[in-house]
């Protein structure tokens, strides 16, 4: 056997190794729509808030008066209740849409969809997230609603930077571009809407195309 044969075998051993221990069944195609499902939300959310903002005489155009006002009174308007609503909605599809596509990617590759690698990507994905979204309740309970665009970018992008040594590389950078954008956006609250339109609509559509041409056209 040569050195190239051994080379050879290592590279593929390597190749399973890396295999067995990340899920790589992650569809490119899935970020793209949940990106652009975020931006249909944000638009829905956008169009809500100016019809709402037209009705109010005495309004100041600030995002953090507006929902912190919403929030803050479910009974006096439904527009609060009806963002929330829409956000979750959002989020059901977009797991929806990642795990049939998900599943189709590893039924091609001949994987499991569902593995010892999996659970522990969705525990190290969860955490923050979780974390993130009780965090994200309290502050509204305490009216501090202009963070809480902020907060959920920076806990989102941690739960994409926690899960991503258990998945495909290219989820880190895109935790790493959402915790920025967090962090930028604490200096501008009046903005929320737009950096999530930016966090969770453009960007998931920008690395699922990296994704999709990288790894699903294989």
């Amino acid at each position: 056997m040569t050195q190239q044969d051994y080379l050879k075998d290592i590279s593929e051993i390597k190749d399973l190794m890396n295999k067995s221990s990340r899920f790589i069944s992650l569809s490119g195609l899935s970020g793209i729509l949940a990106g652009i499902y975020a931006l249909i939300g944000a638009g829905i959310a956008y169009g809500w808030i100016y019809d709402l903002k037209e009705s109010i005489e005495t309004f100041e155009y600030h995002e953090t008066s507006l929902i912190k006002s919403l929030i803050n009174g479910y009974a006096q308007h439904p527009l609060g209740f009806k963002l929330l609503i829409l956000a979750m909605i959002i989020l059901v599809v977009a797991v929806i849409t990642a795990y049939i596509l998900s599943s189709i990617k590893a039924k091609k590759h001949g994987a499991k969809i569902w593995d010892a690698t999996t659970k522990r990507l969705l525990f190290n994905f969860c955490v923050p997230l979780f974390s993130g979204g009780i965090l994200t309740l309290v502050m509204m309970q305490y009216g501090l609603i202009g963070l809480v665009a902020p907060i959920t970018l920076i806990f989102y992008g941690l739960a994409c930077f926690s899960a991503s040594k258990y998945t495909l590389g290219d989820v880190k950078y895109l935790g790493i571009t959402n915790i920025i954008l967090g962090l930028i956006n604490t200096q501008f609250l009046g903005y929320g809407l737009y950096f999530w339109a930016i966090g969770f609509g453009v960007m998931h559509i920008i690395y699922g195309s990296l994704m999709y041409f990288k790894y699903d056209r294989k």
